[in-house]
């Protein structure tokens, strides 16, 4: 039998911008945790933690799109260079807050700084397989982001485990130092592939028409900054959870737990060839993802834990691959850099309220109480979806 995603790697350029694109993002599943394990070895506060950590988030969230839309006015390549050197120096400013024993305001500072000029790799990589794919079929494209939602699912085993390990094991502040040097390897190396990315479209007078926010993207919007909500609280929830069961080492471990089953639902998700419509099938995993966040709140083993994060974890990728489909068709395609950042960013704006909330629970109730953020934030998401069904049947979506 054939691997379809296999075929893939047969286009011209994909192996080394995959390649690039994955190494720099590794830090996104390194940032935020590799804040919360730094700040709360100084601070021993989860909540002050989640709080710089959601101005990191934050601040990405305003900036992402800022660099998305200069991507596609000027080109990959320009916009990277720059902004993955201020990148590298905004965190070395953040890990020297800790090593040095600054005043937590310059954290925040430092993480504000660290966001913003954080790049979306994840977005200019779909937007090259967009580009690269331009001349072949919707189950093509169809694959590629199903890949890539799998690639992000597997940063987000390896990165947390990595991350929790080195400030465990080594040093606080070594986790996020390791992550800053991932993001400018795999960014100034991407930036170099000028083959593969897609032309800069240059703003000209009335050249710059269509709009981003279209009622079906500002649907999705709202549905992802719930979305980053849950995925932000069910961190540090997580990270607590394994500290009160004694095993603070093997926090990463229990959130790649989740990223894997994540993963393994990508998988099997973007191989199939799906006759029902994408709008119906994002409505379809995003309910079953919230499902899965019930047991959180019931488990007190973290052997359990883990096999119940698995599971609930399943559908997540699914959605995302949706979500990123969805998006593909929602936004012009001048602007897809810029669309394709948005929802990174609301993802970011999610967690910016997620994580300093479950933080503040878990100081405040433990975090057996802190689970049930998330998964109040996951059923406002579903009833926003069935809620505005109408928005995006408004759009004919092939599989």
């Amino acid at each position: 039998m054939t691997n379809p995603y296999r075929e893939l790697f047969a286009v011209p350029g994909a192996k080394f911008f995959v390649a690039a694109g994955i190494i720099g993002r590794m830090s996104m599943s390194m940032i935020g945790i590799g804040i919360v394990l730094m700040v709360t070895s100084v601070t021993g506060s989860y909540g002050t933690a989640g709080e710089v950590s959601a101005t990191c988030a934050l601040a990405f969230a305003a900036g992402a799109p800022i660099g998305g839309r200069l991507a596609d006015r000027y080109g990959q390549g320009r916009v990277l260079r720059p902004l993955v050197l201020a990148n590298a120096a905004s965190l070395t400013f953040l890990v020297l807050c800790a090593v040095l024993g600054f005043p937590i305001w310059l954290y925040f500072v430092a993480a504000a700084l660290t966001g913003a000029t954080s790049p979306s790799l994840g977005a200019m990589v779909r937007a090259r397989w967009s580009h690269a794919l331009r001349e072949g079929d919707g189950p093509a494209l169809h694959l590629a982001f199903s890949f890539e939602s799998v690639a992000d699912e597997l940063i987000f085993v390896l990165g947390p485990m990595l991350v929790t390990a080195l400030a465990t094991g080594l040093y606080p502040a070594s986790g996020l130092a390791t992550a800053g040097f991932l993001t400018l390897i795999g960014c100034l190396t991407l930036a170099t592939q000028h083959r593969t990315q897609p032309p800069p479209r240059p703003l000209v007078a009335g050249g710059d028409a269509g709009s981003v926010f279209s009622p079906g993207m500002i649907l999705l919007c709202v549905i992802f900054l719930l979305m980053g909500s849950v995925f932000g609280a069910f961190d540090v929830s997580a990270i607590a959870f394994a500290k009160e069961q004694g095993h603070e080492a093997l926090a990463g471990v229990l959130l790649g737990c989740y990223a894997a089953g994540s993963a393994s639902g990508g998988l099997w998700y973007g191989a199939q060839h799906w006759k029902t419509p994408l709008d119906r099938r994002f409505r379809i995993t995003l309910a079953l993802v919230i499902i899965g966040l019930v047991p959180m709140t019931l488990i007190s083993n973290l052997w359990i834990m883990m096999g119940a994060v698995f599971f609930s974890g399943l559908a997540i990728s699914p959605t995302l691959i949706s979500g990123f489909g969805l998006i593909e068709r929602l936004v012009p395609s001048h602007r897809l850099t810029e669309g394709l950042t948005f929802l990174s960013t609301f993802i970011g704006i999610g967690v910016a309220i997620g994580a300093p909330s479950a933080g503040r629970l878990v100081d405040a109730f433990g975090a057996g109480r802190a689970f049930l953020f998330p998964l109040s934030a996951g059923l406002i998401a579903v009833v926003v979806g069935v809620a505005g069904t109408s928005q995006f049947s408004k759009h004919e979506f092939s599989s």
